[in-house]
């Protein structure tokens, strides 16, 4: 989890300047969709990351 909360802050939110809190929001949500559907290895999926796992049926 401490890797997920500085990549957030040094990707997404240290090179931004935010008019409105709602843009700020928008962005942190963006982030968590993006790192746990494409990033976050998960243990039902034999620590593989959901795009490795998805390659790995398709070639099946």
């Amino acid at each position: 989890m401490k890797s997920f909360w500085s990549k957030l802050k040094c990707q997404w939110l240290y090179k931004n300047n935010f008019k409105t809190r709602y843009k700020a929001i928008a962005t942190v949500l963006e982030y968590v969709g993006i790192f746990c559907s494409n990033e976050r290895i998960h243990t039902s999926s034999g620590y593989l990351t959901p795009g490795e796992f998805c390659s790995r049926i398709g070639k099946r």
